[in-house]
């Protein structure tokens, strides 16, 4: 298939395809036959034990952090073509993580050709009760991964930080919520 065709049944423009075939971070093998002709090779997993229904996940929360958005995307993407994996979708948008109004990641984890769901940081799904988006993708024998679970902080500071980030929510509105959870964090010692 050509990298047009790819793209838009990936929802990917063509153009940003193409720029992630030039800088390599392409999630799928791919090979240049013609002066304009690019040709990707979906059907192929050349690594043994590569996931075969990878689908990759990012968001921001406003749009002045759209430049963070391709970042995740490319590195998630990287990450998938050095792996091996077939990435069978590729969904990014500009949402709140507070609340269900994200109709990429629903379109996401309602394909049924996606086994496992990949996201950059755990907040990035959702901000909190994310392990219940991964029990309910698991009883469908499909699981959700995490490719940075670096963020080490204690369980209790984790949890107050959701617990400060949904109060500032309702006590802020939605966009300061993490910021004002984050300063309260900072000024208790633990930021």
């Amino acid at each position: 298939m050509n990298l047009t065709e790819w793209a838009k049944t990936q929802g990917v423009h063509r153009q940003t395809a193409y720029r992630w075939f030039r800088e390599g971070t392409l999630p799928v093998p791919a090979q240049r036959v013609g002066p304009r002709t690019i040709l990707v090779n979906v059907g192929v997993n050349a690594v043994p034990g590569a996931i075969d229904g990878l689908a990759l996940y990012a968001r921001v929360s406003s749009h002045d952090q759209k430049a963070g958005l391709e970042r995740q995307v490319a590195r998630l993407s990287r990450w998938a073509a050095q792996a091996g994996h077939r990435v069978v979708r590729v969904e990014a948008e500009v949402a709140s993580g507070m609340n269900g109004a994200r109709p990429r990641a629903k379109r996401l984890l309602a394909d049924p050709d996606v086994t496992t769901v990949m996201a950059g940081h755990e907040d990035r799904l959702g901000r909190m009760n994310t392990e219940l988006a991964g029990a309910a993708l698991s009883a469908h024998g499909r699981r959700l991964m995490v490719l940075d679970d670096g963020e080490a902080e204690d369980g209790l500071v984790r949890d107050m930080a959701e617990v400060l980030t949904s109060l500032c929510a309702r006590l802020y509105g939605r966009p300061s919520a993490k910021n004002r959870a984050r300063r309260a964090l900072e000024a208790a010692g633990h930021g």
